[in-house]
Formats: C-alpha cells, structure tokens, sequence
C-alpha cells in the first residue's frame, strides 16, 4: 500500500513537472536582435519591463541572421519567435512566406506610423542617415548636404560611407548629382555608380557603427555618412564632431515572427509592448533612435528631441523599403563587383 502511495505520488509530481515544463515553454519568448548596445537598450526598454508585467521569460539570443531565419523556416524547426529585421527584408521574407501575419486586435496599428508597419511587421525604430564631419579636419567649412562628399576640394580626406548594398549610399550619390528627392525612384544605377566613380579612391568603408565612430571622431574621414545615433553619441563624448541634418535619408528596423514560430501568441503581446508609446519612448530615450508610435514623442526627453529624426522631418527622405525588397538581391550583385573594381 505504502509503495503504491509512493508510485502514485512520483507519478503525478512527474506530471506535474511535466505540465510546468509546457507551461514554462509556452510562456516565454526568444527574442533575436544585433546584440551591442541596442539590443541591451531594447531588453532595458522592452524585455524587462514585459517580463515583470506579463510573467512571459524573454530569452535574449543573436545576431540576427537572415540566412539562418530562411533555414529554420523551411526546415519546420523554429527557435526564434521575435526577430529584429531591416525593413526591406522585412517586407522580402513576408513576400518569401517566411513571416506570421500580425494579430492587430492585439497590436495596435493606428498609434504606428504607417512608414513603419506592415502586415508582418512592425517597426523597432527607425533612424536617418546623416552627414557627419569632423570640425577639427575641416575647420570653418561646414558641409551642407550629400554634395559636399563630392567637392574633395572644399572639403579634403577622406569620404566615410556604409559598405553594404543596402538603401542609403547610392539614394545619396543621386541626391548630389542632382535628382530630386521625389525622382528618386526607381533608383539609375548607372549615373549612381559613376557619380561615385568620382570619390572612390577618396572613400573609407564602414561595416558597423562602432567602425564608423572611430573613423569620424579619428579625423581619418574629414566627413562621411553615419547614423545619427552614432554622431549624437560621439558629440555626448565631447568628440569635434558635427552634422547637417538637410537630406537625411530615413531607414527603420522591423519586429517580425517567423512562420511555425512556437510561442507566436506570446510573441505578438510582446510586440504589442515594443511598439506602444511607452515602450518605443523609452527605447528612444536610451539610443537616440526615432520611435514609430505616434504617441511617444510627448514622451521623449526634452533634450535629446532635438537630436531625433523625428524633429526633421522637413529635410526628411524616407528610403523606399518596397523597392529595395524587390530589387536588392539584383543591386547587390552589382555593388560587390563595382566595389572589387
């Protein structure tokens, strides 16, 4: 009798742990991004708080990987649930059938910036391209606009752009030969490529914001292309660093579910959060990012506004995520040969 009292009461706490075991597993979520410090940003203003007031774990996993996105979707086996994404991959993959559909009765649409959202995706933030110098290399010469990469006379050394073939670099090379901002589209690459033909030897290549931190605040580029955050950080340091926010060329991250992913209710409240005006504030406050939500820029620190995307809008271009989703594969075939030339 006393061993089968023993049996019994192995067998349910075996069920129990069994039963928490699921229920562990289902209320929790991996949330994937580029690790540095906005990721940490995004677990201060987003993971953590989600946590405390859902009960719902967010494990912390990356870098993202496209590649490896692609593959545990067509593979059936998906560990991540939440993935930060550029924006043109974002509305890719949702073409490719790699994302969930969005739940927007949990998420809330209106209060986004409709730049920002799509039907697989939401934004993470969004930031500008802008035209960062060294005042301590150019001295009473302020640069203006995209032209001033292109007059090695006026403004001499060396021309700091993104190396990926991404949207940005050859938007800026048109801006400065002339085309205007709404003929932008569909892009000529040809009169790009040569309009940057003219500063190629001129040109140093960054791949990551730390790389173009150090080049800027070095003097080893007089002036160049940068994220906002990274000048707005440099200047916070007390690096001579300056900036011209005319022509900046707007870029945004997206939040996305893979398709099959295991824990897409938790993932979709945990979106909700990211996205709301609290969150997206917060998030902004920590980075010097733009938030996507609406609401969140009464939020926003009063002395780091002016430092925002969102206080330019007038000298705003917002680079077309559609076209670069459709065409990007084919650009970027053509940029790795030019840059090899």
């Amino acid at each position: 009798m006393v061993l089968k009292k023993r049996a019994t009461a192995l067998l349910v706490a075996g069920l129990l742990t069994a039963a928490s075991t699921v229920v562990s597993a289902a209320e929790s979520v991996n949330f994937v991004s580029w690790g540095g410090s906005t990721q940490d940003a995004q677990k201060q203003a987003w993971a953590d708080p989600f946590t405390r007031d859902s009960k719902i774990t967010v494990v912390q996993d990356g870098p993202t990987d496209y590649g490896k996105l692609k593959a545990m979707v067509e593979s059936g086996n998906v560990q991540w649930d939440v993935v930060d994404v550029e924006a043109d991959f974002a509305l890719r993959a949702a073409a490719e059938g790699l994302l969930e559909p969005l739940d927007f009765n949990t998420i809330q649409r209106d209060k986004l910036d409709p730049r920002f959202v799509s039907d697989h995706g939401v934004g993470s933030f969004f930031f500008s391209f802008v035209l960062g110098y060294n005042e301590g290399k150019l001295g009473a010469s302020k640069p203006v606009d995209w032209s001033a990469l292109f007059d090695t006379k006026t403004y001499p050394g060396k021309r700091a752009l993104y190396k990926w073939p991404s949207p940005g670099v050859l938007e800026l090379a048109l801006l400065a030969d002339g085309v205007a901002a709404d003929k932008l589209y569909p892009l000529d690459l040809d009169r790009a490529f040569k309009k940057l033909d003219t500063i190629k030897k001129d040109i140093v290549w960054w791949g990551g914001g730390a790389q173009s931190q150090q080049l800027l605040a070095s003097g080893e580029a007089s002036l160049g292309q940068f994220w906002n955050g990274r000048v707005y950080a440099l200047q916070q340091d007390g690096a001579p660093v300056g900036v011209s926010w005319k022509q900046n060329l707007v870029m945004a991250d997206f939040l996305v579910i893979p398709k099959g992913a295991k824990n897409k209710d938790a993932a979709m409240k945990f979106l909700a959060n990211a996205s709301s005006a609290k969150g997206q504030a917060d998030f902004s406050n920590l980075t010097a990012y733009a938030p996507v939500n609406l609401d969140s820029v009464a939020r926003l620190d009063s002395v780091l506004a002016p430092n925002l995307p969102t206080a330019y809008a007038k000298d705003q271009i917002t680079l077309d995520f559609a076209y670069w989703a459709k065409n990007g594969p084919a650009i970027a075939t053509r940029w790795n040969e030019w840059l090899v030339k």
